[in-house]
């Protein structure tokens, strides 16, 4: 065997090794490599590391809350319709005194409640992550 390429074959000549172009080669060290040389996460300072973390979930945290809070004007927009239906229905079924109306005004009400749900959730998914977000900015500021 040469002593270029990997003890091991599986058929094809570096098939399973993605070639980096800095000169790595993945996951498993080649032939040679000491494992006892590589750096642990003991070696590395843990500050550095923590505040990327920390800015990394920030910026998560708020591409989030903006994709919620978009969301939430949205449903907001959607319920005032919704709420706008149901009374309308909830009047004709009044009126008209059919099962079909009467019928049209519960299903109407169905879908108000299932969308005043919807809003409470989206309320409180955002009050959590903002909370979440002031204690990844107190964590960052120490």
């Amino acid at each position: 065997m040469s002593s270029l390429g990997p003890e091991w074959r599986n058929g094809r000549r570096d098939g399973l090794k993605i070639r980096c172009l800095k000169g790595r080669v993945g996951s498993t060290p080649t032939s040679g490599t000491n494992i006892m040389d590589t750096p642990t996460l003991n070696d590395v300072p843990n500050k550095g590391m923590n505040s990327r973390l920390t800015e990394r979930r920030l910026r998560r945290g708020t591409q989030t809350l903006s994709t919620l809070r978009n969301e939430l004007s949205v449903v907001d927009e959607q319920l005032q319709h919704f709420s706008d239906e149901a009374h309308d229905l909830q009047i004709r079924a009044l009126v008209s005194e059919t099962p079909l109306a009467d019928a049209e005004s519960v299903e109407a009400l169905r879908h108000l409640q299932a969308m005043k749900k919807h809003r409470d959730h989206l309320r409180a998914s955002i009050a959590d992550l903002e909370l979440q977000q002031d204690q990844l900015l107190d964590k960052l500021g120490r």
